[in-house]
């Protein structure tokens, strides 16, 4: 019978450098933990504390026609202005507060970014692995790049650290996550209720009818309360605030 070396075969890989085997289908929950825990860690070393997450459209172009040029930068302009008085800039307990977050993607996303690097600030890129449309934009903070495959577990991280939330005119994957957040305020699962803005009164009163939800009781009226319109980027931060964000 003849011998030969077993070494090069694939169930005598460590299990942490076999990527076959980290891959496949039984190790599903292990890569959902291990993307929980790479981008906790590093925004725990960033002392990254609480962010202000902003949504938005990945199709909203600067050079784009006059609505999408003011929505890009009205986004720019928040993202800086919301980055020199929340917190971001200030390191006196060491810790960061009211970091921008986004979806890390170009569009609103991408000029939420910018805003904050406008004002010297780090800024936090949240991306998922999409075939199209989605890519890292330029302007999120070196180390502060992450990519998910999860999109459970990048809505997780978005929603974690929120102090605040500001949505901007957008698609399905802005209205998604605008109704999860809205969702979790309902049920009391963050608890209070996060200050929530959506900014182009105009945009969201012609895509959501909301009122149609409380004549049919599908919601409550108090429901309606929880969020605010606003546009321009001063009325957007004046209502988080007036709503109860903390600024440090």
């Amino acid at each position: 019978m003849t011998h030969r070396d077993r070494s090069n075969d694939p169930t005598y890989r460590l299990a942490a450098l076999d990527e076959d085997f980290i891959l496949g289908d039984s190790m599903r929950g292990a890569r959902f933990m291990m993307e929980y825990a790479k981008a906790e860690e590093v925004l725990r070393q960033q002392k990254i504390r609480s962010t202000i997450v902003v949504y938005g459209s990945a199709r909203v172009s600067e050079a784009g026609n006059d609505w999408q040029a003011s929505t890009y930068n009205a986004a720019r302009a928040f993202g800086r202005i919301a980055s020199e008085r929340g917190g971001a800039l200030n390191g006196k307990s060491g810790w960061r507060e009211n970091v921008i977050a986004t979806g890390g993607g170009p569009g609103v996303m991408e000029a939420a970014n910018r805003g904050a690097v406008d004002a010297g600030a780090l800024t936090v890129g949240f991306n998922i692995s999409l075939p199209h449309e989605q890519y890292p934009n330029p302007y999120i903070s070196e180390g502060l790049c992450f990519n998910f495959h999860y999109f459970a577990m990048r809505k997780m991280h978005l929603a974690m650290r929120a102090n605040a939330l500001v949505v901007f005119p957008g698609g399905f994957g802005t209205m998604d996550e605008l109704f999860e957040m809205l969702t979790l305020g309902q049920t009391g699962k963050v608890s209070p209720p996060l200050p929530i803005v959506l900014y182009d009164r105009d945009f969201w009163r012609d895509a959501v009818r909301f009122e149609a939800l409380v004549e049919r009781g599908t919601i409550d009226a108090g429901d309606l309360t929880a969020f605010e319109y606003a546009d321009d980027p001063e009325e957007a931060w004046d209502h988080l605030v007036t709503r109860g964000l903390t600024v440090v």
